[in-house]
């Protein structure tokens, strides 16, 4: 595939199928869609460059923004700052980056997919003058920066430059554990306004390629097509959508419950939720934590962070947010296994730390793969 440019006519079809894969959070698709559209009216190009297509020798990093979902949201009605204010704090963390490193960056990558998270790395780039990786390190979003395919095979969160809201910035050098520099950056990201952006994972081109979630922003354009598609013509796209995720129908019901708080740079959610339908006189509990952790179906666990909970409208196929899900909202939650690169280090110890539930405050759940929860 190349090089490519991301056009300014599909922002919508890739805002839809990057908030799906962002199960529940990957930061909020408008603060996404305004990062886009001020790139376009200020003439800067969003190039793209396929995995395969990328130097084995280049110099590599990823990034993103840091914070809980709904001062994330929150942040998007505020004109406080520029329209690329969080651009230019990651931009800022990658110049950082490339100070400690002592070399220039020659691509970035993003970290997750999610609505916002995605579109700033792609901005950064572009104000940076290099293009965006078509890939991320966890296939979907995930609340923490250890969180990814690429700790699990040996790639060094550290050295963790971080820029707040505020302009305060700091560089995590080292760490002993994988946690160890994600909860520094989120003393920092509260202290600092409630936001910052973070550079991590420097790695060369061939680490990426062997490391990484490949084609990932791609396959959430093309998600993201069929979901416009049916928003256009007013068509119910929810079969097309599942059955390109992958995903198997966990449960379908309205939420009874609703308990959010914001508590150290996250927003951790509890949901019961009443089935309907076919699921009707049974009822689900959700962990959440920015995104989707836990769901449980008559007590039964049926799917565990990373492997995917998608939380869909069931009247269209459109995705939900964790910090616009409401009481009395129906949601269908559908299962499917994490990526497969992804998949392949979740028994390493490094892995079970970074992934273990007690990140999600239920320490007395271990990962068990999608399809062995399944009847």
């Amino acid at each position: 595939m190349g090089k490519w440019l991301f056009k300014q006519e599909d922002i919508e079809a890739l805002l839809l199928g990057m908030t799906t894969y962002g199960t529940g959070g990957g930061g909020n698709p408008a603060s996404g869609r305004d990062l886009l559209e001020a790139g376009f009216e200020k003439g800067r190009e969003f190039m793209m460059i396929d995995p395969a297509d990328v130097e084995d020798d280049a110099f590599i990093c990823s990034g993103g923004i840091m914070g809980s979902v709904k001062d994330l949201k929150d942040e998007n009605d505020q004109v406080t700052y520029s329209r690329e204010h969080s651009a230019e704090m990651l931009v800022k963390a990658v110049q950082t980056m490339e100070e400690a490193k002592g070399r220039k960056v020659d691509y970035l990558i993003p970290f997750e997919v999610g609505g916002s998270n995605t579109p700033v790395i792609m901005l950064a780039a572009s104000m940076l003058g290099i293009p965006t990786i078509d890939g991320d390190g966890v296939g979907r979003a995930a609340p923490e920066t250890q969180m990814t395919s690429w700790i699990g095979h040996g790639v060094s969160l550290t050295p963790m430059p971080l820029v707040a809201k505020d302009g305060n910035r700091i560089i995590v050098m080292d760490g002993n554990e994988p946690t160890y520099a994600d909860e520094v950056g989120r003393f920092i990201v509260v202290k600092g306004g409630g936001s910052g952006a973070n550079a991590h994972y420097a790695m060369s081109g061939k680490t990426m390629k062997e490391t990484s979630i490949l084609n990932i922003i791609s396959k959430a354009l093309t998600l993201g097509k069929i979901q416009k598609e049916g928003l256009d013509k007013g068509e119910n796209k929810i079969n097309e959508v599942r059955e390109f995720l992958g995903a198997k129908t966990l449960f379908v019901g309205k939420v009874l419950k609703e308990e959010g708080v914001n508590k150290g740079g996250f927003y951790l959610t509890e949901l019961d939720v009443e089935g309907t339908g076919e699921f009707a006189g049974k009822k689900a509990q959700v962990v959440l934590k920015n995104e989707t952790m836990v769901i449980y179906v008559e007590g039964k666990v049926r799917c565990i962070f990373p492997d995917y909970t998608y939380m869909l409208n069931p009247a269209t196929g459109e995705s939900i947010q964790t910090a616009d899900i409401k009481e009395g909202m129906e949601i269908e939650f559908a299962g499917a296994p994490c990526a497969e690169r992804l998949a392949e280090t979740l028994d390493t110890e490094v892995a079970k730390k970074a992934f273990g539930g007690y990140r999600y405050g239920h320490p007395e759940i271990s990962y068990i793969p999608f399809n062995e929860l399944q009847d």
